[in-house]
């Protein structure tokens, strides 16, 4: 067993995004995010310490039980459903700053490196080669239209 596990060693990836907690719940039968649907590809959601951007506008203040990560978290519709990512720029976690990036249609776009992480295959892979590594992924359990949002392994 011992020579099990040794045999695995250096083949867990580890993201340049720190793993911050992470706690959003969304409920998407009530209030604001009624109409958050996984049929209305592109929409999205962010949340972090100031509350939750819908729609272009700040909707609802945080819960003091909610934690956004290390750059707020992102929770979009692909053409695969929900996906939910930290906004923190990894080319730029990775030389030690936290630069959130911003959602511009299908992309998260870096605005200080300017890569563009692609939302809609679902994957928030790096689209310029600027970055080496996707979005950092985080887990997302939809439970009859309730998402929670959670850091996962």
């Amino acid at each position: 067993m011992v020579l099990a596990l040794c045999g695995c060693e250096g083949t867990t990836f580890r993201s340049s995004v720190p793993a911050y907690p992470v706690r959003v719940v969304i409920d998407t039968k009530v209030g604001a995010f009624v109409h958050f649907k996984p049929e209305t590809t592109s929409s999205y959601v962010i949340a972090n310490r100031d509350g939750y951007f819908l729609d272009n506008k700040w909707v609802t203040s945080s819960s003091a039980m909610d934690a956004y990560g290390y750059g707020g978290v992102l929770v979009f519709v692909s053409f695969f459903g929900y996906n939910a990512y930290d906004l923190a720029c990894p080319n730029c976690a990775e030389k030690g700053a936290c630069h959130p990036c911003e959602v511009n249609g299908g992309f998260a776009v870096c605005t200080t490196c300017e890569e563009q992480y692609d939302l809609l295959s679902g994957t928030a892979a790096p689209q310029k080669g600027i970055a080496h590594e996707a979005l950092r992924k985080l887990t997302l359990v939809n439970s009859d239209g309730r998402l929670t949002i959670t850091q996962g392994q």
